[in-house]
């Protein structure tokens, strides 16, 4: 077992493996973690661990994109926001982060943008530090029976999926030819893609292996697809028109 002690980032998205995160930094202890972050060469990666809130634990403003003006809100301590017991205001499993992009602004706050590298659970929290820590257990991916089969028809549920999220066939669409071969990288596509909840999100990050992370997706994809027929004023979102990032 591979177990890692990273600073922890809580946010209310699910970042998967491969995929790119944009954040806007601008609280104090979230700060504090990238002015740590800054200490390490350039040439070693710049790693924190981000994990997704569970719905309703959450207080502190720490969403994506905030605007300027919550700047101002009060200094907070490293848990606060999280209760008692930080760890249970998280979900279990997330993903680790390197932070290719930090970009100090005059105010002090932080434009960062990082890309997803490897599942990790969530072992304990420690918040004695300016922000909080995690100690992480590295999770493998083991590609799970008739992996390639089943991603193949995730590609084609997916590209219907996109078509009907476009509302018209002169839209255009990201090609097959876009789209990866390996199944686990065409799981965490689909997966921070599609335009599902949080929860559904996490189901899909936490499969145990990447076979049946695909079987799910296409039983969503068919599902949301079926929906979004009968929706046809439903309007369209970036996903049908350029690259995805799960944000």
């Amino acid at each position: 077992m591979t177990t890692a002690r990273l600073p922890l980032f809580p946010l209310n998205v699910v970042l998967f493996p491969g995929l790119v995160l944009p954040l806007n930094v601008f609280e104090e202890r979230y700060r504090a973690m990238m002015r740590e972050l800054l200490k390490t060469d350039e040439d070693e990666p710049r790693r924190f661990a981000v994990v997704a809130i569970r719905d309703g634990r959450e207080t502190a403003p720490t969403a994506l994109g905030m605007p300027e003006e919550v700047t101002a809100t009060a200094e907070r301590g490293p848990a606060d926001g999280f209760g008692p017991d930080p760890v249970q205001s998280f979900h279990r499993v997330g993903c680790v982060a390197d932070a290719a992009k930090i970009r100090e602004r005059p105010d002090g706050s932080f434009e960062v943008l990082a890309t997803g590298t490897t599942r990790v659970r969530l072992l304990s929290v420690d918040a004695s530090g300016p922000f909080l820590t995690a100690e992480l257990e590295e999770l493998d991916e083991e590609p799970g029976e008739e992996a390639g089969a089943l991603a193949e028809g995730v590609l084609r549920a997916f590209r219907s999926y996109q078509k009907r999220l476009a509302g018209a066939n002169e839209r255009s669409l990201t090609t097959g030819a876009e789209l990866p071969d390996d199944p686990s990288v065409v799981s965490y596509l689909v997966a921070a893609a599609a335009v599902l909840d949080v929860p559904a999100k996490q189901r899909l990050l936490q499969a145990p292996d990447t076979a049946t992370r695909l079987r799910e997706e296409l039983t969503l994809l068919r599902s949301e697809t079926a929906v979004i027929r009968h929706l046809p004023s439903l309007p369209a979102v970036d996903l049908t028109r350029a690259p995805t990032h799960p944000n």
